[in-house]
């Protein structure tokens, strides 16, 4: 690409007068760069890098930024990010890819039952690894969780069908049979409040004929229960009527307690936080600093349900990866 071109579509000004005329490829790591590239970063050090492997180009935004080497073509943005990404849809016009926004639990089922992952790539959230990913990936489907990020990309990216519904045929918080595509699945480990999330990536698997398993359904990581005793060591189900219920995300909690306040009245619950976490529906949450201030809560607190957020099942003794819920 021309340096002149360059400057039209990343809104960047020169601040040197540079002796190259074209970038060759480009880059967000010192690494990946050989001689004729461009390279796109606020860090000094790095810079410097690039330059040493060959850099005729440096996009930066942070005015502190030394210019050392006046033949290079260094360009000023206002925004790195910003420049990045309006180079990555430059180079999308030429390709026919499609970009889909799915939210954490949609990701972690399509993970969980995708058989095969040709020609897709999963995008991580950290925008530097999303460049790379894309501008060298030869995928022609691209899923992504970060919201900013995805219409950075494409403004009007697709989403899942949120009016998808499930057939539950029976259930309790920790086990569903539920019916999709006429197909029933017995007692599968998946909360019933998560059997949508699950409807929305079969639609969407069979609409662009991915392959999928849904015998391989289990608990994700956003809804981890475990059966204790007062010790916290793990028990059987049928030997222990409390358990610890790991969740990632507040929603989940809430509407846990939904479902129990409806269904299982007898049951008592309590919900475990970091400090000054709030949490709907929960007047008084118990508050721990550490892990072993949430280990002495579990052993004294009266309960059958303990929703404990932002810890991992770690947390427990003696707890084997392979034990079964039931």
């Amino acid at each position: 690409m021309k340096i002149e071109d360059l400057l039209n579509l990343t809104a960047g000004r020169v601040v040197t007068e540079p002796t190259v005329t074209a970038i060759n490829s480009v880059s967000v790591y010192p690494s990946k760069i050989d001689e004729g590239d461009l390279f796109i970063s606020n860090s000094q050090e790095d810079i410097e890098r690039a330059i040493q492997n060959g850099a005729y180009g440096i996009i930066f935004s942070d005015t502190s930024i030394k210019v050392t080497d006046p033949e290079v073509a260094w360009i000023e943005v206002k925004d790195i990010q910003k420049a990045a990404f309006k180079l990555i849809r430059y180079v999308l016009i030429s390709r026919e890819s499609s970009f889909y926004l799915y939210n954490e639990h949609e990701l972690s089922f399509l993970k969980m039952v995708l058989t095969q992952k040709n020609n897709l790539e999963i995008l991580p959230n950290d925008w530097r690894k999303m460049f790379e990913k894309i501008l060298n990936s030869t995928a022609k489907m691209f899923i992504g969780t970060d919201e900013l990020l995805m219409k950075m990309i494409k403004p009007d990216v697709s989403i899942l069908n949120k009016e998808a519904s499930c057939e539950i045929i029976t259930d309790t918080l920790f086990r569903t049979t539920f019916k999709i595509n006429s197909y029933i699945y017995q007692e599968k480990e998946i909360a019933p409040f998560h059997v949508d999330y699950l409807q929305r990536v079969v639609e969407f698997c069979d609409e662009h004929y991915l392959p999928y398993d849904l015998d391989r359904i289990k608990y994700t990581k956003h809804f981890v229960p475990v059966f204790i005793d007062g010790f916290l060591h793990v028990m059987n189900p049928s030997k222990s009527d409390k358990v610890a219920i790991f969740t990632d995300n507040l929603k989940d909690i809430y509407k846990s307690r939904e479902y129990v306040r409806y269904n299982g009245a007898w049951v008592k619950t309590i919900v475990l936080t970091p400090p000054k976490t709030k949490v709907e529906g929960v007047d008084r949450p118990n508050w721990y600093e550490s892990v072993d201030e949430a280990r002495e809560i579990l052993k004294n607190a009266y309960f059958n349900y303990a929703f404990v957020y932002a810890l991992d099942k770690k947390m427990l003794p003696k707890i084997k990866e392979e034990y079964s819920l039931f």
